[in-house]
């Protein structure tokens, strides 16, 4: 099976987009350390419809327009990773979660640490929302973009969820 990808300048920088025939493998950021997702890029190819349409709902998600993503996905990891992953999936835009809640909601409360390497080695930045997860004391931790896009990400949701003055309740 072959992989694709291209590349899309956004507001937290290039990012590189790879696909597979069954769906989105992996978002990467501009600096990554290619020792944390170990997936080869393939060749360029910027029409390729996953990628597309990828590129598509990221700038909708940039642009406030996008609050859940509809894309088919290619995890590629272990069992525990990707368990992991689909959890990341089910945190609500605009919401946080801690690496405990995370560990508690797959009934393995003593898999914090695990939790956390799962959630740094998510391939699928952004779309599978690991920049949703916090520190216990809600502070932002260890984040692949750097935590100053991190601190972006989360603004960029709170800016479309905290009511204002003028919501009718």
């Amino acid at each position: 099976m072959s992989n694709y990808h291209t590349y899309i300048a956004t507001p937290v920088g290039v990012l590189k987009l790879i696909a597979t025939e069954k769906g989105l493998a992996a978002v990467l950021w501009e600096n990554d350390d290619a020792t944390r997702v170990t997936l080869s890029e393939g060749m360029r190819f910027d029409e390729h419809p996953v990628l597309v349409e990828t590129a598509i709902q990221l700038q909708e998600y940039f642009a406030k327009k996008r609050k859940v993503f509809d894309l088919p996905l290619d995890f590629t990891g272990t069992a525990f990773q990707q368990q992991i992953w689909q959890q990341l999936l089910k945190i609500p835009y605009g919401e946080t979660r801690s690496y405990g809640d995370l560990a508690r909601e797959i009934a393995n409360e003593k898999s914090v640490r695990a939790v956390g390497g799962a959630n740094g080695k998510n391939p699928i930045s952004i779309i599978a929302p690991c920049h949703r997860v916090i520190g216990t004391s809600g502070k932002l931790t260890g984040f692949a973009g750097g935590l100053k896009n991190k601190a972006f990400l989360l603004a960029l949701e709170r800016s479309q969820t905290q009511p204002t003055l003028w919501d009718e309740e």
